[in-house]
């Protein structure tokens, strides 16, 4: 076994991985994030619609993208151990499942409406909700496929290239939302619908490149060669591997969309304060989300090696780069919440003083919870580096659903703290969360590379 790396070598080894990761995640999100900001422009209806109904169109989409999510622990570890072909047919089964999943989504998101009525959303929300998921639905699979395209080279250590193809596609969709949400540049005016549509075609777009730039970069890993051919032990592989991790994705994903579904109970204004509240915290987010995702192929080829010693002096690596980042984040949130809040809010809505006064206090409440969040996210991205799903999935469940949602209910509706206590109570989920998948991770990791 080789010397084992000093903490300043994997923490530099993971910022030059992860940080064009980060890059990648933030301008990613920024696509949604200027959807959002544009149609606050456009209107407060429109934003409290796209709030609710962009959540529920991620909750689903993740536990598909956990199929692409399971390539990069996978491929990684064939790569440390040399079997290409093993790389090759995971990732072609991953995109397999993708096609699946998708397919099956097209007639219920048909009834995205419906859906909204029936958990409790106001009428006027659920129109304009149904109309943005019966369009958003055609960007399912262009989004999973390029989260398996970006799973396949981030194993490869091919990360900057992610990094510049997003930021490409934010500046489209700018444009693209610029011209359908208010009818600009000869365009008609879609409102929520030419969001939707602009959302599709940058996801097809980025899916387009990132196979494009794979194929030319790596033709010997003949990737797309007969790709129509079923492989169904390898298909296997990655279900088990992929479901799991989608599921995980789906209980935390739900736990925010479930706030959603509950602030929108209490009334518009309080669902479009919330909607801005997760946009800026979800922002933030992706440093440690792009970050993990270092620190899971980091784990993936340390797990192949079966080196222990590097394993664990990596995982501190990924907490203390995290946390340290989560500092930084609370201080800019109690520093500037108003600045930040207003960003989203066109200064002449009537609702403008309202929404923000609710925002900056939710803003403010959203601090406590940087550092629990980035705790579990940590440790379930170096669990999936040693392959350990399964468990964590649990794990999660009871965290969020068990735990976090129910300590939402009762803190906002029950003893009546209102907004704030909703918020209150996802702190308490992701701390649960921290706590038992990082014990799960520390417990198990001499057995995991045994």
């Amino acid at each position: 076994m080789s010397t084992p790396m000093s903490y300043q070598t994997h923490v530099s080894r993971l910022l030059k991985l992860g940080l064009p990761l980060v890059g990648a995640n933030v301008a990613g999100f920024s696509i949604h994030m200027t959807d959002t900001i544009m149609l606050g422009w456009y209107s407060v209806s429109s934003l409290a619609a796209a709030t609710v109904a962009t959540g529920l169109w991620f909750v689903i989409f993740i536990i598909g993208a956990g199929f692409g999510r399971a390539v990069t622990p996978m491929v990684a570890e064939a790569i440390e151990q040399g079997d290409e072909t093993r790389a090759r047919r995971v990732t072609r089964m991953a995109l397999w499942l993708s096609a699946i999943y998708s397919t099956l989504l097209i007639v219920p998101f048909m009834y995205g409406e419906q859906v909204l009525l029936l958990i409790g959303q106001e009428p006027s929300v659920a129109a304009e909700g149904g109309l943005y998921l019966r369009i958003a639905v055609l960007g399912m699979f262009p989004a999973m496929g390029a989260q398996v395209m970006r799973s396949y080279l981030g194993a490869m250590e091919l990360t900057a290239v992610q990094l510049w193809i997003t930021l490409i596609a934010l500046a489209a969709n700018a444009l693209v939302n610029y011209a359908l949400i208010f009818g600009n540049l000869g365009a008609p005016e879609l409102g929520i619908e030419g969001a939707a549509i602009a959302s599709v075609v940058i996801q097809l777009l980025q899916m387009i490149a990132l196979m494009i730039y794979t194929q030319r970069t790596k033709p010997e890993a003949e990737l797309f060669r007969r790709i129509w051919r079923s492989d169904a032990e390898a298909m296997g592989e990655v279900f088990r591997l992929g479901l799991p991790i989608g599921l995980t994705s789906f209980a935390e994903g739900g736990l925010f969309v479930g706030s959603s579904i509950m602030m929108g109970w209490i009334g518009e204004v309080e669902l479009a304060a919330h909607g801005i509240a997760l946009q800026l915290t979800a922002f933030m987010f992706m440093f440690h989300v792009g970050m993990c995702e270092a620190a899971t192929i980091r784990a993936s080829r340390h797990f192949g090696a079966r080196n222990e010693v590097d394993l664990k002096r990596g995982a501190y690596a990924a907490y203390g780069v995290s946390l340290t980042f989560g500092l930084l984040v609370v201080l800019v949130y109690l520093a500037m919440p108003g600045t930040l809040v207003s960003m989203f809010i066109d200064p002449t809505d009537p609702a403008r003083d309202a929404v923000l006064t609710l925002g900056i206090s939710l803003i403010i409440v959203s601090a406590l919870f940087q550092f629990v969040d980035a705790g579990q996210i940590v440790a379930l991205s170096v669990l999936r580096g040693v392959q350990d799903t399964r468990v964590p999935m649990w794990l999660a469940i009871v965290s969020y659903w068990v735990i976090g949602i129910p300590s939402s209910y009762l803190l906002a509706f029950t003893f009546g703290v209102g907004p704030v206590g909703l918020w209150l109570g996802l702190t308490v989920g992701l701390g649960i969360a921290a706590i038992l998948l990082g014990l799960r991770f520390w417990a198990r990791t001499t057995r995991s590379t045994g």
